[in-house]
C-alpha cells in the first residue's frame, strides 16, 4: 500500500475528492508511476503532479485511470467535472489554469478512447443539460474565463455548480436503485451458490430490510455469510448484501455502522472511516480492496 503526501492544506475538498479517488485507484492496480504512465500515455511526473493534487488531471487520464483500475467511469466523471469546476474557481481572476499536459505519442489514443466510450453514455446527461444552460445565455464566459464576472456570470456559475451537483447526485441514486434491484432479483440464487448459506434477512412490511450477522471465521479470515468479496468497491450511496456484510464486519470490530440493512449511509461511513484511521489505512470512508483486508482480519 502506498504511504502518500498529505494533500495541500489549500485544496478544495471538491477537487481532494476526486484526488483521494484516483490515489484508491492506483493503489488497487499495484502499478507503480511508471508503469502507469506506459499505460495511460502520461507521463510519470504528470500523474505525481495529479496524485499530489498539484494539477488537475485531464478528463482522457481520469478515464484511463478508471479502465485501469476497474472504476464506474461515470462516477469517476461526475467527480471530475465538478473538481473541474472548483479549480477554474479557485484561478479565475488570478492566473491561467495549467494546460492539461497532452498524452504522450505511445498508444495513448487507443487507451484514452476506449475509456471514453465506456464514460460517455452515462455522463451524456450531463454534457446535455449544460449545453441547454449555455444556449440560454446563463453563463456565456464559462468556468475558466479570466476576465473579472459580472452578475449575470455570477448567477450563471452558480446554475451551472447547482446543476453539476444534481447530475452527481442523480447518477448516484440510479446507480444504487439499479444495484439494489439486481441484488433483490438475484438474491436466491445467490444464497444457494454461498457455502456460507447460514445467513437470512427478512423485510418487513412497515419497514426497510435488514440483515443477520452470522459471523465465523474461515481460512484466518471473517465472514457474516451476505458476501464473500474482498474487493468490491463501496461508497455511500451503495446498498446491497455486500453492505451488509461490512455493516457486520464493523459491527464485529466494535464500531457502529447502524442497522444492518444493507446501505451504505452516514452512520456506515463514519464507521469505516474509524476503521481506516485505526488501521493507517487512507481515510476516505470508501470500501476498497486494503479496507476489506482490515475488516477481515
Amino acid at each position: 500500500m502506498s504511504r502518500w503526501k498529505a494533500l495541500p492544506g489549500e485544496l478544495d475538498p471538491r477537487v481532494r475528492q476526486l484526488v483521494v479517488r484516483l490515489r484508491r485507484l492506483k493503489d488497487h492496480s499495484g502499478l507503480s508511476l511508471r508503469q502507469l504512465a506506459a499505460k495511460t500515455g502520461y507521463s510519470a511526473s504528470s500523474w505525481e503532479r495529479y496524485l499530489g493534487g498539484r494539477s488537475l488531471p485531464p478528463r482522457e487520464a481520469v478515464e484511463a485511470m478508471a479502465r485501469i483500475g476497474g472504476d464506474d467511469p461515470t462516477r469517476l466523471l461526475a467527480l471530475h467535472e465538478v473538481a473541474a469546476e472548483a479549480w477554474g474557481e479557485g484561478r479565475a481572476g488570478t492566473s491561467a489554469p495549467e494546460s492539461p499536459e497532452a498524452p504522450e505519442a505511445s498508444d495513448a489514443t487507443g487507451a484514452t478512447g476506449t475509456t471514453r466510450a465506456a464514460g460517455v453514455a452515462g455522463a451524456a446527461h450531463t454534457v446535455e443539460a449544460a449545453g441547454a444552460l449555455r444556449a440560454a445565455g446563463a453563463d456565456d464566459a464559462g468556468p475558466y474565463s479570466l476576465s473579472a464576472p459580472n452578475e449575470q456570470t455570477r448567477h450563471g456559475r452558480s446554475l451551472r455548480v447547482a446543476l453539476v451537483a444534481g447530475s452527481v447526485a442523480l447518477v448516484l441514486a440510479v446507480s444504487s436503485a439499479v444495484l439494489l434491484a439486481v441484488r433483490l432479483s438475484d438474491g436466491d440464487s445467490r444464497a444457494s451458490a454461498t457455502p456460507l448459506g447460514s445467513a437470512t434477512s427478512s423485510v418487513s412490511p412497515s419497514g426497510p430490510r435488514t440483515y443477520a450477522c452470522e459471523v465465523e471465521r474461515i481460512d484466518g479470515r471473517w465472514y457474516a455469510g451476505n458476501s464473500r468479496t474482498r474487493d468490491a468497491v463501496l461508497a455511500e450511496g451503495l446498498a446491497g448484501p455486500e453492505v451488509a456484510e461490512a455493516q457486520c464486519l464493523l459491527r464485529r470490530a466494535g464500531l457502529a455502522p447502524g442497522v444492518v440493512d444493507g446501505i451504505f449511509g452516514p452512520h456506515t461511513k463514519s464507521a469505516v472511516e474509524q476503521l481506516q484511521k485505526r488501521a493507517g489505512l487512507v481515510v476516505d470512508g470508501i470500501i476498497g480492496r486494503h479496507t476489506w483486508g482490515a475488516l477481515r482480519r
